[in-house]
């Protein structure tokens, strides 16, 4: 038994009407036609402009990996994991002036 002001399953109904009262109110979605029409436009705008970048992004990257790659085998850079040891004095670790070599 349900109580009154409780929420049981017959207020499924009521929860997809209150989301496409939403759309049609504050995103133009007024029938089946409309929301069609905005799929396709997602999807062409998608395939013209989201898709390119990304492959494009894909081939730049996959050509710098390619362009290093080559370097380090033709001896031209060197691959240095190490990381310098950062200036106390420059990092502000140590006060005063700097001794010269």
């Amino acid at each position: 038994m349900s109580r009154p002001g409780s929420r049981t399953s017959s207020h499924a109904g009521g929860s997809l009407a209150g989301v496409r009262r939403f759309l049609g109110e504050n995103l133009g979605f007024s029938g089946a036609r409309n929301i069609a029409a905005w799929t396709v436009a997602g999807v062409v705008a998608y395939s013209l402009w989201v898709k390119p970048q990304k492959q494009a992004a894909e081939e730049r990257k996959a050509a710098q990996v390619a362009a290093r790659q080559h370097a380090v085998e033709k001896g031209l850079i060197e691959t240095d994991k190490a990381s310098p040891l950062p200036d106390p004095q420059l990092t502000g670790l140590q006060r005063g002036s700097k001794k010269q070599p």
